[in-house]
């Protein structure tokens, strides 16, 4: 016989591996996973696994073959069963109605048309309800979400790649292929896996990015460019109409097919655009070049993550790499690129 916190951190570990597959599939929505046991042997599990379909306590509901095991069984899910009608009815009802015997949750969900009140109808209707089990954890794996619920912007992450002696590109300001084609594909995988990806005038300018996927499987992100006063021209691989794509500046709105121009105000340029991409349901935003814009990013203290590739070669000048303050959180090595993933000092 287990201790119950083993139980309940065994079963929630599964609950969070099935809320993983979701990525890149659930924004705005939260990554969820669920798993229904009974006598400690897994009876139904499953996951949110696209926005505006059904959630994780839907489909681990339906896998449940003998639905009168119920009453004796305990639901694990890693974030707290909605309480309110939006794109699909209260997983809370759902769970109220097959009177299960007890919920365990990682995560209360911050959002305000929930906020504990799933939890609160679960305990009124005579369900145990345990919090808390591996509250870090879950956390860590819905940080998107939080950032994007409590702060009201999306979650920043910052990409680039540098030389070993600490250039983000040449004076020419030509920076393709610093990095090795593995640590490239990596890259198109995180595109995968965000809501949008961001760069800056210059980076569009000389480095004419396509910024999708094609070295990987999965959807295309939404392609946010900077140009303050709409120097680029429009025969820009960005500008080819084949995903959604916006444009900052500082003169005019006009929309055309995949292609938005928004205006905003010089004053907190930055702040102006995140609060306009929360309105826009966007979750979460890749800033990938180049420097100066990255560089803008660090100092107005709008980031949550740093991924930096350092590549074993060297420029000896060119344009300097973003400077920053953060906390190292890991080194992997992917091929003779070294892989460094920070986030803010708290």
């Amino acid at each position: 016989m287990w201790p119950d916190h083993i139980r309940d951190e065994h079963f929630m570990r599964r609950a969070m591996e099935l809320a993983l597959l979701g990525k890149g599939s659930v924004s705005p929505n939260p990554m969820v996973g669920c798993v229904v046991v009974f006598n400690d042997r897994i009876i139904g599990e499953g996951w949110h696994r696209q926005y505006g379909q059904a959630h994780a306590e839907v489909n681990a509901i339906n896998e449940v073959a003998d639905k009168s095991l119920l009453p004796e069984s305990t639901v694990y899910v890693n974030l707290e069963p909605c309480s309110h009608f939006g794109k699909t009815p209260p997983c809370a009802d759902l769970l109220i109605q097959h009177r299960v015997k007890r919920v365990v949750i990682s995560n209360a969900d911050p959002n305000p048309v929930v906020n504990g009140g799933g939890i609160r109808r679960l305990r009124e209707a005579g369900i145990e309800v345990t919090t808390g089990v591996l509250e870090k954890t879950g956390h860590e794996l819905n940080r998107r979400f939080f950032t994007y619920i409590q702060s009201r912007r999306p979650y920043i992450m910052l990409k680039w790649a540098q030389t070993a002696d600490g250039f983000i590109a040449k004076e020419n300001f030509d920076s393709k292929w610093i990095s090795n084609g593995l640590s490239r594909s990596m890259v198109h995988k995180w595109r995968a896996e965000e809501d949008a990806v961001l760069v800056g005038t210059r980076t569009v300018f000389h480095d004419n990015p396509q910024l999708n996927v094609r070295e990987w499987t999965g959807r295309n992100p939404v392609r946010i460019v900077i140009d303050r006063f709409l120097k680029l021209s429009e025969k820009l691989q960005v500008f080819d109409g084949s995903q959604p794509t916006l444009v900052y500046n500082l003169i005019r709105h006009e929309c055309r097919h995949n292609l938005e121009l928004i205006r905003v105000d010089e004053e907190n340029f930055l702040l102006n655009i995140l609060t306009h991409l929360f309105k826009k349901n966007i979750q979460s935003v890749m800033v990938e070049g180049g420097s100066v814009t990255i560089q803008a990013f660090v100092d107005a203290g709008l980031w949550d993550e740093a991924r930096l590739f350092i590549a074993p070669r060297r420029f000896g000048k060119g344009i300097r790499s973003p400077q920053f303050q953060g906390t190292l959180a890991s080194i992997t090595d992917v091929a003779g690129d070294a892989l460094q993933i920070y986030y803010p000092v708290k």
